[in-house]
């Protein structure tokens, strides 16, 4: 069954609203999936499950993860969403904590890797995929100007790279905050602050996007970008002359996840669409894009992927992740808000 597709401009800056339709049938249940999804996956994702529920229309609205989180939790009183998916589980964590999901085991759920989704029975949300941090460098760039490969995340802080890094804003980028948060897991508190002084000495910009760092370095704009393997991989893969790095202290990462919000009046078909997300056949899809998946033994090896790239993902505390978001990005903005990209 083919899907019909249409796009609507949301009243968020930069949103947009995705609707996946059947012909098949003129009576459906129309559910509401707040998104951060990369938009290029939103239509194989909804055609994917508009095969198994062609009774189900999905209305995506999507923008940054920063976006999204704060227009869920805005809406808490009055929740516009009857699912999240597509969302860092840092995000979700958050909305866990604000009791705003409605626990659900979904169908097939007992063969996901269990430590990528909520650790309570039944979770609150469950994990999809996992992204992670990486590089994107400019070898014909750095040759103009004599740069080194940095091999290191503190690497990046030396006087070397003035001007020469852009980086996400993780205020509204979810690869944003997952660097911040890892530094800040990595070296501690205030040698992560300390770090990130020094790092901003050489940033250029702070984007709104965890894919334009990576792009701008793609082009040629700046010799590097901090971004996240997808986009890193795809820039790379269209001929950008890029190397992909993989800081060697750890790799910062989240997970994109899914929940139900609490209150919907559309519960069942709610659920149907996380059992999809749960499955094989989700996952075989979602694994085009992501070298981890949740579901074992289906993501697929990419060339330009290290083999050790899951062992070099950093111990993540979501819990912690969630308490201290506000906190965390309030101090971030303090310091350094002064470079960020004027939307």
């Amino acid at each position: 069954m083919k899907a019909t597709f249409k796009f609507v401009p949301h009243l968020a800056a930069g949103a947009l609203a995705l609707c996946c339709a059947s012909a098949a049938l003129a009576q459906k249940t129309t559910l509401t999936v707040y998104t951060a999804w990369e938009i290029e996956t939103l239509k194989p994702y909804a055609e994917g499950f508009a095969k198994v529920a062609p009774d189900i229309e999905l209305k995506y609205v999507r923008d940054s993860t920063g976006v999204i989180t704060a227009k869920a939790l805005a809406e808490k009183a009055n929740p516009q969403a009857d699912v999240i998916a597509g969302l860092a589980a840092s995000s979700l964590e958050l909305l866990k904590q604000e009791n705003m999901l409605t626990p659900y085991s979904p169908k097939g759920f007992d063969r996901l890797t269990r430590d990528y989704s909520d650790k309570a029975t039944p979770p609150n949300w469950v994990g999809l995929d996992v992204w992670g941090a990486t590089l994107c460098f400019n070898t014909v760039e750095a040759k103009k100007r004599n740069l080194p490969k940095p091999e290191t995340w503190r690497d990046l802080a030396k006087p070397i790279y003035k001007g020469m890094i852009v980086m996400p804003n993780p205020a509204s980028s979810g690869t944003g905050f997952l660097d911040v948060t890892a530094w800040l897991q990595l070296f501690g508190e205030q040698e992560g602050w300390k770090y990130m002084d020094a790092l901003h000495e050489n940033i250029a910009q702070y984007t709104h996007s965890g894919s334009k760092p990576c792009k701008q370095a793609g082009a040629g704009e700046f010799p590097i970008g901090i971004s996240f393997e997808l986009r890193a991989h795809k820039t790379k893969a269209s001929g950008a002359p890029i190397d992909m790095i993989f800081p060697t202290e750890g790799l910062g990462y989240d997970i994109e996840a899914a929940g139900i919000v609490k209150g919907t009046k559309k519960l069942e078909a709610a659920q149907r669409y996380l059992d999809w997300l749960a499955s094989k056949d989700a996952n075989e899809l979602f694994a085009r894009d992501w070298a981890i998946v949740a579901y074992p033994g289906v993501a697929k090896k990419v060339d330009s992927i290290p083999v050790n790239y899951e062992k070099m993902l950093v111990k993540n505390d979501f819990g912690y992740i969630a308490k201290n978001r506000e906190r965390v990005l309030n101090e971030w903005q303090k310091r350094y808000s002064g470079k960020s990209e004027k939307q």
